[in-house]
């Protein structure tokens, strides 16, 4: 095979990897096996308080709103979630920002 074959072939395999990689999520670990709720969540993000990573030229404001309210629903610890602060370059490579929330009623 040619090296120009070779090229494309990883230039599409990197480009349909990365899409994925710019997804925003929240940062959530979980110690397993532990029954102890204090302390079952070791990531930046606990049911009360979610945490979001992401990309701020990729994902806007509004969907990252959407993410921290649906943590506080789905958790029973708030109807919605405000803002409380945010950092930068604590997450992920390809997502350098963090929004913490707090869940209110």
């Amino acid at each position: 095979m040619s090296s120009i074959k070779m090229t494309i072939i990883l230039f599409i395999l990197i480009f349909t990897a990365s899409c994925s990689l710019l997804d925003p999520f929240v940062d959530r670990r979980r110690n397993a096996g532990v029954e102890n709720v204090k302390y079952l969540y070791v990531g930046r993000s606990t049911p009360e308080n979610p945490a979001v990573c992401y990309n701020g030229l990729i994902t806007d404001e509004k969907q990252i709103q959407e993410m921290a309210d649906a943590e506080c629903k789905k958790h029973n610890t708030g109807t919605r979630a405000v803002k409380t602060h945010t950092s930068r370059f604590t997450c992920k490579m390809f997502l350098p920002s963090h929004d913490y929330f707090k869940c209110v009623k």
